[in-house]
């Protein structure tokens, strides 16, 4: 399954509120998982020094993420598909 990278705007003040937006965006994979779109929350990613946080999710399309981060109320700027080696062992 592609995966997909939602970029959002996280200001440093309100990086505390990061736990609660993944929270979110577990719970709108969740209900679309539950009527019948796969979509699975996989991480974040908050980059402090941007003010930039992505969230990584695996679904069929990039519509069904953005649709997920409406849901999440996550603000997206942009929902692009991404690609990973994966984890490199250490």
């Amino acid at each position: 399954m592609p995966s997909f990278l939602v970029e959002t705007f996280l200001s440093r003040r309100d990086a505390v509120g990061r736990p609660e937006c993944e929270g979110r965006a577990r719970r709108a994979a969740a209900e679309l998982t539950r009527e019948g779109t796969s979509v699975c929350f996989d991480r974040s990613i908050y980059v402090p020094e941007d003010e930039i946080c992505f969230y990584v999710f695996d679904a069929p399309s990039g519509a069904d993420v953005a649709r997920t981060a409406e849901r999440a109320r996550l603000e997206a700027l942009r929902v692009v598909e991404v690609a990973s080696s994966g984890k490199e062992p250490r």
